[in-house]
């Protein structure tokens, strides 16, 4: 089977799979490169990798309206439950069968406090195996660790990664995340959102096509990667 992953600006994901439709980090309301305004988007479930304001952004309104259920830290979770949203609270090195895959937490080397400054718990990756057994990794706002090589025993078929250095991988370490998930495709994300986070994507995914088996896609927000 195939999976849709939609890039909507930052760090703002969309993926359809298995006729669900999921959101990861929807920050679009105050987001200067959202391709989509958040009072338009559907969400059967919203994934959020941490705390931060740019992340968690407007998880709360979408999963009010649209009913969606919101997936991530049990901190973060417990957050949300006394907003009155819908959660499923999960930790890290923890998976489960949810109906659109089995979705496990991985390590990310960030924070996570809550916009009212909260504690947010641990930050997270996302490690998303689909029900057909593709696997797809969302590694959410992280500097390198030596752990990636794991996830890419895995045999990844999607990685979304950080590019915008000073808040997260930068493009050299981000290359050398390429490295050790050798996943067959690959997309940057959180980039040039704003001018500290400024990068060149292209210059980018040259790299990682000059220099391992993996093949690098650059999005516009708003623009669609189909697997396969």
């Amino acid at each position: 089977m195939s999976f849709v992953l939609t890039w909507m600006g930052h760090a703002s994901l969309g993926l359809e799979t298995d006729g669900y439709i999921l959101l990861i980090d929807p920050y679009l309301k105050n987001n200067p490169a959202a391709s989509i305004d958040p009072d338009r988007v559907e969400a059967d479930y919203i994934l959020v990798t941490h705390g931060h304001g740019d992340h968690i952004g407007d998880t709360i309104e979408i999963a009010k309206r649209t009913g969606a259920t919101v997936i991530s830290n049990a901190e973060i979770c417990g957050w949300l439950r006394k907003k009155d949203v819908k959660v499923h609270g999960q930790h890290l090195g923890g998976g489960f069968q949810h109906p659109f895959g089995y979705l496990k937490l991985t390590l990310a080397l960030h924070g996570s406090g809550l916009p009212d400054g909260s504690y947010g718990g641990n930050p997270a990756g996302l490690l998303l195996t689909t029900n057909s057994g593709e696997k797809i990794y969302m590694a959410g706002d992280t500097g390198l660790f030596g752990d990636m090589r794991l996830i890419g025993e895995e045999g990844i078929a999607l990685a979304v990664l950080p590019i915008g250095d000073n808040y997260t991988m930068g493009p050299a370490d981000a290359l050398r995340a390429v490295k050790m998930l050798t996943p067959e495709h690959v997309i940057p994300i959180h980039y040039s959102t704003f001018g500290l986070i400024k990068q060149d994507p292209d210059a980018w995914a040259k790299s990682v096509q000059s220099e391992t088996k993996t093949k690098a896609h650059v999005l516009k927000p708003g623009e669609r990667f189909v697997y396969p």
